[in-house]
């Protein structure tokens, strides 16, 4: 087997195996449907034993396939490792950077992408997008090296750092009649055609327990996977919504979307780089994540919109209104500290 094998016969099996299909893997390699199918089968020749089986029509992996897509993952990847440490000898960072992100996080990595690799011409790259249980699963198989995401996955043993702060918030269009509320309560929005993502995720647990630390249950109007979907039915005012800030950043520059002021949001959680514990991270991957653990805020806070900034002012001059109020509260009288440079009421 070993002298009639080729990479490009396990690079075949191991986009078969991801994608699921003969077409999906032929369109990827920019190869014809028999090509792949040429391919896949001299390496089940060469194995011994057929690797697909079809069923209807689609093709499924049988019992060899897995094992020999298991390990074409790992022949693989030993084998970019190889030539990333041969580019390092000569002082170069080079190789194929394998990242994955939840759908969310689309919106935040691609400057992080682009700042990492404007130094660095050498490294590929390989941006993964999907939902959670997507991500997850890229990592446990080993189709990518590095996973952001918002919590880290309970399922796999994994290693998690925080790098970035992750604002969430509802949002509205700025029309809309909520708009004008000086103050809102979580029923208020809740009773104005609320719209969520799925179980799940990220934002999903974060207005579940935004609402169940007030003691509500949440009762969403409508739940859709995609944020794109969500905005946009928000921007055309059918509903209200809570998202993360980082996907509404561009609506809410162009004045398409704004913040609700809603008490005790926006809420901030944490961006987290994870990989899996007991594999080796190749080179490329250890310097991003070095990289996201030095420079990661400071990028993702310049792409987060205005609202943001002025919420956590907002806060931070109510927090100091209350604290000079209970200072002298016991003298029989309320006072609140002006803001330097801002003219006080009279």
């Amino acid at each position: 087997m070993l002298k009639t094998t080729t990479f490009r016969q396990l690079r075949t099996l191991q986009t078969v195996a991801r994608v699921g299909s003969i077409s999906g893997a032929a369109d990827e390699l920019h190869l014809t449907q028999p090509a792949v199918s040429l391919q896949i089968s001299l390496l089940g020749e060469a194995a011994g034993t057929p690797l697909l089986r079809r069923v209807g029509r689609e093709v499924q992996l049988t019992a060899a396939g897995e094992v020999m897509a298991r390990y074409a993952n790992e022949i693989l990847s030993l084998w970019n490792e190889a030539g990333e440490e041969v580019a390092a000898l000569r002082g170069e960072l080079g190789g194929t950077l394998r990242i994955g992100a939840i759908t969310t996080a689309e919106y935040l990595v691609p400057p992080l992408l682009v700042r990492f690799t404007k130094d660095r011409p050498g490294v590929k790259l390989q941006f993964r997008i999907g939902n959670r249980d997507d991500i997850v699963r890229m990592l446990a198989t080993n189709e990518i090296d590095l996973a952001i995401m918002g919590r880290q996955p309970r399922e796999l043993r994994t290693n998690a750092a925080a790098f970035a702060k992750h604002p969430m918030a509802f949002v509205a269009a700025p029309s809309h009649p909520l708009m004008h509320a000086r103050r809102l309560s979580l029923t208020d929005v809740e009773s104005a055609n609320l719209l969520v993502r799925e179980r799940g995720s990220g934002t999903r647990v974060a207005i579940e327990g935004l609402f169940k630390e007030a003691g509500l249950k949440l009762h969403a109007a409508s739940e859709l996977s995609s944020n794109e979907a969500i905005k946009q039915l928000v921007e055309a005012g059918l509903g209200v919504a809570f998202l993360s800030l980082h996907a509404c950043a561009l609506e809410m520059q162009a004045g398409l979307l704004a913040t609700l002021p809603v008490p005790s949001t926006p809420i901030e959680r944490a961006w987290h780089v994870v990989h899996m514990s007991e594999r080796r991270l190749p080179q490329v991957a250890n310097a991003f994540r070095e990289f996201l653990m030095q420079s990661g805020a400071a990028v993702a806070g310049l792409t987060a919109p205005p609202e943001m900034h002025k919420a956590r002012s907002g806060r931070k001059e109510q927090k100091k209104t209350e604290v000079v109020a209970d200072a002298t509260g016991a003298q029989g009288g309320t006072r609140t500290r002006t803001p330097r440079g801002a003219t006080p009421s009279r």
